[in-house]
């Protein structure tokens, strides 16, 4: 017969934020990069610094600042989208990205809204949310937005101002 004099209260369980049923990450990682390819051609390459990946709900949920450069279709860069934290479809390839959300186009177009989403079978940016655009030429605000990566094709969706800069 075995006998442990003091052990009481010394042995703690493992602490676990795990309710019952709910499901665990297939992987974790941290200050990772993820690239989105079509038929072998870069469309974007996401970095984030903290991304968390559940394999059965086929989502990757990304933190800690995130960044997607996008590729046209010759692999040239066109835009750098930035946000806070987003949401990858992984059966999809679609994204959102929420909080603080900025693309910036190679061409000088600037987007800023709450929340955009990317479809990757249409290869287009949108969001039912309010946006402002800056250009060289332009500013625009308006309440949902479409457009390509590189920001040149767009709409904006109930336009509420537009302004050109002072001496233009």
């Amino acid at each position: 017969m075995l006998h442990f004099a003091g052990c009481e209260g010394k042995v703690k369980p493992p602490v676990t934020n795990l309710e019952l049923g709910q499901e665990v990450p297939s992987q974790e990682s941290w200050n990772a990069t993820i690239t989105f390819t079509d038929s072998g051609r870069v469309t974007g390459i996401l970095r984030a610094g903290h991304i968390v990946d559940y394999a059965m709900k086929k989502l990757t949920y990304l933190d800690s600042m995130i960044s997607v450069d996008f590729y046209d279709d010759s692999m040239r860069h066109t835009s750098v989208l930035t946000a806070q934290r987003g949401i990858v479809n992984n059966a999809t390839q679609d994204l959102e990205a929420h909080e603080n959300v900025v693309v910036v186009s190679d061409s000088g177009s600037t987007l800023r809204s709450e929340s955009l989403f990317w479809t990757s079978r249409t290869q287009k940016i949108h969001t039912p949310d309010y946006v402002e655009i800056t250009t060289p030429t332009e500013k625009i605000q308006g309440h949902g937005f479409e457009s390509d990566r590189s920001l040149k094709n767009r709409k904006i969706f109930r336009v509420t101002g537009q302004a050109k800069p002072e001496g233009k």
